[in-house]
């Protein structure tokens, strides 16, 4: 079964695959001063300039259809007025300690700006993950951006061990299938010793398949990549949109770049103050807001809506009680593969990334109930990145891999299992499942670099930062956290009042307007700005 392209583009731009923990830091120095922190002194005296690179030449050419680790597909479609998607690579330093050693290609994307006498520049977007193709995803908006367009380039990229770029592979189709059948919230000894095995097993491949890269995709790496590819687009400022996990890679460029911030808009922000346990744990918040939100929407629709129950509270339990059932006894799903609990509840939080997949929700909670569990399978299938011929993009291994290189943070399976209350209370559905995600980095082989990210960006432009209030991935507090995290005079914070995950791409035409005035006209929102 196909499931929508939006929820899929939807996936694409999540802060996480929902099965690891979230963790967003940096690994090390960066190439240019950092502004006035000695962290930041001590790290570029420690790190070359990639001089020699800045001025290679790209070639762009006609977009071929995404490549499978991308997540596969057919070409993108030409632009309105008929133009193409143009592709190009660049090389980037593997490890920026040694600007002149081994390189990485990254996969870009752009459509020029259909204005060239008004152009501003590229601007630069990353969609989120870690581990969404940013060449993948881009197009796949289609004419979202278009106003953008008129003044700017939209360039996207695959960041470091994404996709095209070098990407990152760890098990099999054949595995992956596998470890997403197993249970993911393992309730006696058996299945925690099976769960500890698997995690085991999927560190161990990424080892033995792209060990020689795990050290060096972390978020910093990307940022630095970032400045890189400015320079090699020929702008003296980076334009930047960040979407959900592209907002902590926009701050910690802000953060290792502050002078080289033009203009930046961070949309569905992460809190650059939560190491990965209380990101976690705001997700279970979060996704626990928004399953409010839709069986209360539910509810109000009275009889035209499928679900049973008189009220929120009911369909609710009616949820809980069907993924209870799963868990003894899984239904059909698609061919071979069962529903499971733990694809069910992949599948429902799939479908809560955005507004307009609440109905497909409805559909497969109804559908599952009464045994057949092949759409909530298809949703679990668009965030796990699997396709409907049975093969997965890299965006799972890309995840670990960049997640993992970021957070220091490894946990015991002692430590989960005593931190597991608290995640029941944050949700009583998807508590069980992010909790047990916290060991999702536990036997990585490659260590972590700090807790939290510093975004701290003095002397930077200002930074508009959009919070939604129903945003279920990064909750709205993230938005104001990551505004003050950037300092006075830099993070501009404004709310979106609505539902999904992210702004911009909800259609809502004040935040289109100010996202617009500033990108286009250098207009800075009014701090505090209320929309929807």
């Amino acid at each position: 079964m196909r499931t929508s392209p939006a929820l899929r583009a939807a996936a694409l731009a999540a802060t996480v695959t929902v099965l690891l923990p979230l963790a967003g830091c940096a690994d090390g120095g960066d190439t240019e001063p950092a502004g006035p922190t000695s962290q930041g002194r001590a790290a570029n005296a420690a790190t070359g300039s990639p001089s020699g690179l800045a001025s290679q030449k790209l070639t762009w050419k006609k977009c071929p259809a995404p490549s499978q680790a991308q997540g596969g597909g057919n070409p993108p479609s030409p632009l309105p007025g008929g133009a193409n998607w143009e592709c190009a690579s660049m090389k980037a330093p593997l490890d920026y300690a040694k600007p002149d050693g081994a390189t990485v290609e990254l996969a870009l994307i752009r459509a020029k700006a259909i204005s060239p006498k008004k152009r501003i520049g590229s601007l630069i977007f990353n969609f989120g993950g870690p581990g969404g193709s940013g060449v993948a995803t881009l197009p796949a908006f289609g004419t979202a951006y278009d106003k953008l367009r008129t003044r700017y380039d939209l360039v996207s990229f695959d960041p470091r061990g994404v996709g095209n770029s070098d990407g990152v592979e760890c098990e099999t189709d054949k595995q992956l299938d596998a470890r997403y059948q197993e249970d993911g919230t393992p309730d006696d000894a058996a299945e925690e010793k099976a769960f500890v095995q698997d995690t085991k097993r999927f560190a161990a491949a990424c080892e033995e398949r792209s060990g020689e890269q795990l050290p060096y995709v972390g978020t910093t790496n990307a940022a630095r990549d970032m400045d890189l590819m400015r320079q090699v687009l020929g702008d003296d400022k980076l334009y930047y949109f960040g979407i959900s996990y592209g907002t902590e890679l926009g701050g910690v460029y802000a953060h290792l770049f502050p002078g080289k911030v033009g203009r930046a808009v961070l949309d569905a922000v992460v809190d650059p103050t939560e190491d990965a346990e209380q990101s976690s744990l705001s997700q279970a918040k979060g996704f626990q807001l928004a399953l409010d939100n839709f069986t209360k929407d539910c509810a109000d629709r009275g009889d035209a809506c499928k679900l049973p129950g008189s009220d929120a509270k009911e369909i609710e339990k009616g949820i809980s009680s069907l993924l209870d059932q799963l868990e003894k006894k899984p239904v059909t799903g698609i061919g071979a593969r069962k529903l499971t609990e733990t694809q069910a509840t992949t599948g429902i939080a799939a479908a809560l990334y955005s507004k307009e997949t609440w109905p497909l929700l409805e559909q497969g909670v109804d559908e599952a109930d009464g045994g057949n569990g092949s759409l909530l399978l298809a949703l679990a299938d668009s965030l796990n990145g699997r396709s409907d011929d049975g093969r997965y993009d890299n965006s799972a291994a890309a995840y670990s891999a960049i997640s993992c290189a970021d957070s220091r943070q490894r946990f015991t399976l002692e430590e989960t299992k005593a931190k597991l209350p608290e995640f029941r209370d944050a949700s009583p559905v998807f508590g069980d499942y992010l909790g047990w995600g916290l060991m999702g980095c536990t036997d990585w082989p490659v260590k972590g670099t700090w807790k939290t990210p510093d975004v701290s960006a003095p002397g930077s432009a200002p930074v508009l930062v959009i919070g939604n209030t129903g945003d279920p991935a990064t909750p709205y507090e993230g938005a104001r956290a990551m505004a003050e995290e950037l300092g006075e005079g830099v993070g501009v914070e404004m709310t979106y009042k609505g539902q999904g995950h992210g702004a911009y791409n909800s259609g809502d035409a004040c935040v289109q307007k100010a996202v617009g005035g500033y990108l286009l006209d250098g207009k800075v929102p009014e701090a505090g700005t209320v929309c929807g």
